[in-house]
């Protein structure tokens, strides 16, 4: 689909964030293609035209899906790797280029990265994992129309803008625009 590789150039946790909750719709329908095209695609289309598109790109997921074994749970490969990604540019971040503006905002998010580790059992999980599920919590409630309270709002909010800072960074770097000695 046109709109995820856009995402994926422009703004990688917004894809990062699409394609968790693509991989949920797969399974929520159980991985038939047909039912996912007439129930979920086709009337959010304005019309037919992009609709074959459309198949392509639901069948070659939930193809890959289906190879990687991710019926029940998990995420993709291509996923995993933009994860290690962010985790090893977030390391880069603050070990090597000692970026202070990244710094503060880790500090401020990492209190509710600890609460939201502990609360949604995601104890192995790197602090980068856990901002990307909280921000796919917070979409699932809004989805969901649950109220989301002043309090964790805060921490949505302390995470969302750290992602946001580093996936700015990651697709500097992913352009060629950046050196991490000069602490962009």
């Amino acid at each position: 689909m046109i709109w995820a590789e856009d995402k994926k150039q422009e703004n990688i946790a917004e894809y990062m964030i699409y394609m968790y909750q693509t991989e949920d719709l797969i399974r929520s329908f159980q991985f038939d293609l047909d039912a996912l095209i007439e129930h979920y695609v086709r009337p959010q289309l304005a019309d037919d035209s992009f609709l074959e598109a459309n198949r392509a790109w639901y069948a070659e997921l939930l193809a890959q899906m289906k190879r990687e074994k991710l019926t029940e749970k998990g995420h993709l490969h291509q996923l995993n790797e933009i994860l290690v990604e962010l985790s090893y540019l977030h390391n880069t971040l603050l070990n090597i280029a000692n970026d202070q503006k990244y710094r503060e905002l880790c500090e401020r998010a990492e209190e509710h990265i600890a609460m939201f580790r502990e609360k949604s059992n995601l104890k192995e999980k790197n602090n980068i994992e856990v901002m990307f599920h909280a921000m796919y919590m917070k979409l699932l409630l809004r989805i969901k129309k649950q109220e989301i309270s002043s309090e964790t709002e805060e921490s949505f909010d302390a995470m969302r803008i750290c992602l946001a800072y580093l996936s700015r960074i990651y697709h500097s770097m992913k352009r060629g625009d950046m050196s991490f000695m000069n602490n962009n």
